[in-house]
């Protein structure tokens, strides 16, 4: 059978649309939200750019989309449900200060900077920080619960923790190679203070992941 005789599979515009988006996706945490456009996903995926506009007529809308995935893909993969209070933070911990995260802290960056000029792309990151904290404040109160975490307030912890991540994130352009250990653990030190361990204990957690710190950063 020649390939003109073979049967052709059209995808339904469900599917059509979910490969959209993750291409989009994946072009903002590799290479920014300002090189999404229609031909760059488009090109990605071997189709015309009029099958993209088709489904998302408006640039922008695709661009907010993707960041959305992005941000929705990557707290799946920070915040696990699985294991006891203190391994699911040593993991958040761990995943966070490697080099794994790196491009979700660049995106983060970028995206913050594109909300000034852009309402919607605010909107869409209030609510991502909103799902974010949620899902830290569970883990957080589960530890409470479990009798391991001991902060004078979970969500005022949780709020810690994150402008810990956003200070941390801040220099992931930077050219220099920071190795003082204050930098490379400082998530993990501002998390064990704002849960109120004792020194080392979070750190300590991390050490003891299966196989090691490198555990918390396979995708």
């Amino acid at each position: 059978m020649s390939s003109s005789d073979r049967p052709r599979f059209r995808k339904s515009p469900d599917e059509r649309r979910e490969e959209i988006l993750a291409s989009a996706a994946a072009i903002a945490l590799a290479d920014g939200l300002e090189r999404i456009t229609l031909r760059a996903v488009a090109a990605r995926l071997g189709v015309r750019p009029g099958l993209i506009t088709h489904y998302y007529p408006v640039a922008e809308d695709l661009v907010i989309a993707a960041f959305v995935r992005a941000a929705a893909q990557e707290r799946e993969q920070l915040i696990a449900a699985e294991g006891d209070p203190m391994q699911r933070m040593a993991r958040f911990a761990a995943r966070i200060e490697s080099p794994v995260s790196s491009s979700l802290s660049r995106l983060w960056l970028n995206a913050r900077h594109l909300s000034r000029f852009t309402p919607a792309l605010a909107a869409a990151i209030e609510v991502q920080e909103v799902l974010d904290r949620e899902r830290l404040l569970m883990l957080i109160e589960d530890g409470v619960t479990a009798g391991v975490f001991f902060p004078e307030r979970p969500f005022a912890a949780c709020v810690r923790i994150f402008m810990a991540i956003d200070g941390f994130g801040a220099y992931i352009n930077d050219l220099r190679v920071f190795t003082e250990p204050s930098y490379a653990h400082f998530v993990t030190d501002v998390a064990e203070w704002a849960l109120r361990l004792e020194p080392g204990t979070l750190r300590a957690a991390v050490a003891a992941l299966p196989d090691g710190p490198s555990d918390a950063y396979r995708s």
